[in-house]
């Protein structure tokens, strides 16, 4: 039996049974300890005499996005090295976790090794992975539900103009739909109205794009109809996603759901920004959204938003959203 240390000095105790390894996970797989976890497990695939390594998650009882993150991280590498990877002890909340991502049907998790927490009435706890407290408020979910029907019935009112609008200037389909990721990196079809062409997924590729890291943005992207133009100026295009709010997809308030492709860039460090719920709105579209070309920004605008939410930075952002949107320098480009 041997202790691993990693930089972050994350202590993992392992054992080797001749081409076996068994690796004690931490209580808490979180940011700190999935940077440092990620590193520790590069080195044990380095191991040539390795062909198995079991994850023994028997004392792991929180683990969040970033902790999620990391184990995509190091299965894709175990698979890449031909070393098979078992999980042994893995209790519900983290179980759940993995499910919101489809995880547990990718993960070799041995089910005879599950292990039990018991609460007082002697039940087995089933409980939602612990992120961000902003995700279990049941005030902050009444906000949405109310603030997506107000919304969903002002779309309404709009809905003819803006499909005659749409209709006219480009043909196609009114509804755009895209497979995002939200919450705990589980993924959603989001909905807007269509603002580019209807090719415009496979023209991606041609176009330059002006942002550095993971996300996409091109002020002069000729994808974009004249009417979508409009529409992107005015917000009006991200209407439908009061319909993702209704249903828990999403929030009024939170941060910008990526797309699979770009979650495929994240650093384990970057997950972060998954612990809350995705939002119609948030502190990057209120600070210069159309401005901001660097992803590391959009990561601590996103960042700032979880370390000072309360339900009363909740209607700030609220209130200046609707002040951005009536801006007529404001919106999307």
């Amino acid at each position: 039996m041997v202790t691993s240390n990693s930089p972050a000095k994350l202590t993992l105790v392992t054992t080797r049974l001749n081409h076996i390894l068994l690796v004690q996970m931490p209580l808490r797989l979180t940011v700190i300890e999935a940077v440092a976890f990620r590193e520790l497990f590069q080195t044990f695939v380095t191991d040539s005499n390795t062909t198995k390594i079991i994850l023994d998650f028997g004392k792991t009882t929180i683990i969040d996005s970033s902790g999620v993150g990391s184990m995509i991280s190091n299965l894709k590498l175990a698979q890449t090295k031909k070393i098979e990877l078992v999980l042994w002890s893995v209790n519900q909340q983290v179980k759940l976790a993995f499910g919101l991502v489809g995880l547990d049907k990718i993960l070799n998790i041995e089910t005879n090794t599950e292990a039990t927490i018991t609460t007082l009435n002697r039940k087995l706890e089933k409980r939602p992975p612990l992120t961000h407290p902003s995700v279990r408020s049941p005030v902050k979910r009444a906000i949405d539900i109310l603030g997506a029907i107000l919304g969903l019935f002002v779309t309404a009112l709009l809905f003819v103009p803006i499909v005659i609008a749409i209709k006219l200037d480009s043909p196609g389909p009114i509804l755009f739909s895209q497979i995002r990721c939200g919450w705990m990196g589980q993924r959603f079809r989001i909905w807007k109205f269509r603002s580019m062409v209807t090719n415009a997924e496979a023209l991606k590729s041609t176009i330059a794009n002006q942002a550095s890291g993971a996300f996409f943005k091109n002020d002069e992207d000729p994808r974009i109809t004249r009417v979508g133009r409009f529409l992107r100026k005015t917000s009006l295009d991200e209407f439908p996603q009061f319909w993702n709010i209704l249903i828990g997809d999403m929030s009024l308030i939170g941060t910008r759901p990526p797309t699979p492709d770009e979650l495929e860039q994240y650093e384990i460090q970057n997950w972060q920004r998954l612990d809350v719920r995705p939002g119609l709105s948030g502190e990057w579209q209120v600070n210069g959204r159309s401005k901001i070309r660097n992803f590391e920004e959009v990561i601590q605008l996103d960042l700032r938003y979880q370390d000072n939410w309360s339900l009363a930075y909740d209607l700030k952002l609220i209130l200046k959203t609707i002040i951005v949107v009536f801006n007529k320098d404001s919106g999307a480009v």
